[in-house]
């Protein structure tokens, strides 16, 4: 992946995209008037994240362009400090002062109204497997600024990890978080979800593993939440107790953990 910025960009944002590009092992290069596609031939790259004064942008040349925007999280955000309830909330039973282990935060969506839901004395821990969406999503998280402070603190609370799911699960110690959250890619897209298209070319496809739910199982100490459609054999082929059905075309599994106090 090569990391730049724009061709007016400030010192500071400079600095900036030097400094993720060490974090994320990735080439700094001085954007110098080119465009993204002669930049890729130049340097034999496909992945691009820029940082502009405005925004954050992903492209992975000929396939996506995404720029980091929390869309529909910042709608459901606003609902719920508005003291609207939340059907992913409610299924996941996440009160203030939670711990959330989000497992698969792809563009930070649901990572952002739980950190909304926990508060300042919660925790949001998301995990994402794909660099592209973790540079881009971490980055975002960091520096996007909405009109709502509330909704800018909870975005940068959240702490973004670079890690396959399964194995930042076995890291941890038992009963050391409230929520394991799951939203793997569905394997029939939504047809009404046409914004998330460039997202399912660059995220993980991988299915969730039983091993991955055993280990969800004994991490958690509230629930182990599963966001898939309505009606998904995932549920069942996964062992989920409970199913939180919405107004929409998707749902909630849930597993409660029997022995939480």
């Amino acid at each position: 992946m090569i990391v730049t910025t724009g061709d007016s960009t400030s010192p500071e944002w400079i600095e900036l995209a030097k400094h993720i590009a060490e974090e994320i092992s990735a080439r700094y290069v001085v954007r110098s008037g080119q465009s993204v596609p002669r930049m890729a031939k130049k340097y034999r790259e496909e992945d691009f994240l820029i940082l502009l004064e405005d925004r954050v942008r992903f492209v992975r040349v000929g396939q996506t362009d995404m720029v980091y925007h929390p869309s529909m999280a910042f709608i459901r955000a606003k609902r719920l400090l508005s003291g609207r309830s939340e059907g992913m909330i409610v299924a996941a039973r996440a009160e203030e002062g939670d711990v959330v282990l989000d497992c698969t935060a792809g563009l930070g969506s649901d990572s952002l109204v739980f950190s909304v839901a926990v508060g300042e004395r919660g925790r949001v821990i998301a995990c994402e497997s794909e660099l592209s969406l973790y540079a881009l999503v971490k980055t975002g998280l960091t520096h996007y600024m909405s009109q709502v402070p509330v909704i800018n603190e909870a975005m940068r609370r959240i702490e973004m990890r670079h890690a396959k799911h399964l194995d930042l699960l076995k890291q941890l110690e038992d009963k050391s978080v409230d929520i394991v959250y799951f939203d793997p890619m569905f394997r029939v897209p939504v047809e009404e979800s046409a914004s998330i298209e460039p997202l399912r070319q660059v995220a993980n496809h991988e299915s969730l593993t039983h091993e991955a739910i055993h280990e969800a199982k004994r991490v958690a100490r509230k629930t182990v939440v599963l966001k898939e459609l309505k009606h998904s054999g995932e549920f069942e082929r996964l062992g989920f107790e409970r199913i939180e059905r919405t107004g929409t075309k998707l749902a909630y599994g849930v597993i409660e953990i029997a022995d939480n106090n």
